[in-house]
């Protein structure tokens, strides 16, 4: 297979202008072209939904807007992910390429094995973290709403924990696979403010997520830890998919 895969950094945007972007490259994809990764960030707080979620169920809206958090509706489905703790990026995969499946979860395993190999090495340049090995439990019903508290056969999990999170969109040209890896841990303070009364979304994240930087990563080790995943994950899959 001779995929050598195109970059697109798009810089800082909005969560509705990156979302646009994602939307229009999966509209616009050349079923002959290259295979394309995106990268962005985000211009203030953010986070993403799916698109049949109704966000103003499991979000309190108005505190939403006293903090600034910008929202945005994913041109994919999945969950709610909050974009303050996470590395985020796109994959567009054009139909005619050799790395292509009609099976949707073949397409996730193939984005989710580059993900994990990028994980890895990362991991290995910060040392060795301790992974825990246990079965997850998930609180209420509301959890499977929230991307990164509840693990599906579509993400990345080590350890019986979730690593990264992932939504596709397939269509004739290609497919669009917008994935989220979990670099610390969601503040406690912003989602019980965030999130609607009652719910157990926090504990279950606690419970599920295994952050790639730990416990005690400060900001300067998140941005650290974003700008080297965009050298990781191009490498990644051009080995995966280059030969």
């Amino acid at each position: 297979m001779n995929e050598k895969w195109q970059l697109l950094d798009t810089g800082r945007q909005s969560a509705e202008e990156n979302m646009r972007l994602d939307g229009a490259i999966l509209a616009e994809m050349d079923p002959d072209g290259p295979p394309l990764l995106h990268f962005y960030d985000w211009e203030g707080d953010a986070a993403t939904y799916g698109h049949f979620i109704k966000i103003g169920d499991f979000l309190n809206l108005e505190e939403a807007k006293e903090r600034g958090l910008n929202l945005a509706r994913r041109p994919t489905g999945g969950g709610i992910v909050f974009h303050l703790w996470d590395f985020a990026f796109s994959v567009a995969l054009p139909s005619h390429s050799p790395c292509f499946s009609r099976n949707t979860l073949e397409n996730y395993q193939l984005v989710n094995r580059a993900v994990l190999k990028a994980v890895e090495a990362l991991r290995a340049s910060l040392g060795a973290l301790a992974l825990i090995d246990e079965t997850p439990a998930f609180p209420d019903a509301a959890s499977g709403r929230f991307c990164m508290a509840a693990p599906t056969i579509y993400d990345v999990v080590v350890g019986g924990k979730k690593v990264a999170g992932a939504a596709q969109r397939q269509r004739k040209n290609g497919f669009l696979h917008q994935g989220t890896i979990s670099l610390v841990y969601p503040s406690e303070s912003y989602l019980n403010a965030i999130l609607k009364p009652g719910s157990e979304v926090l504990s279950a994240m606690k419970a599920t997520i295994l952050p790639v930087l730990g416990v005690d990563a400060t900001k300067s080790d998140l941005i650290d830890a974003r700008d080297a995943l965009k050298t990781l994950l191009p490498n990644a899959l051009n080995e995966m998919t280059y030969v």
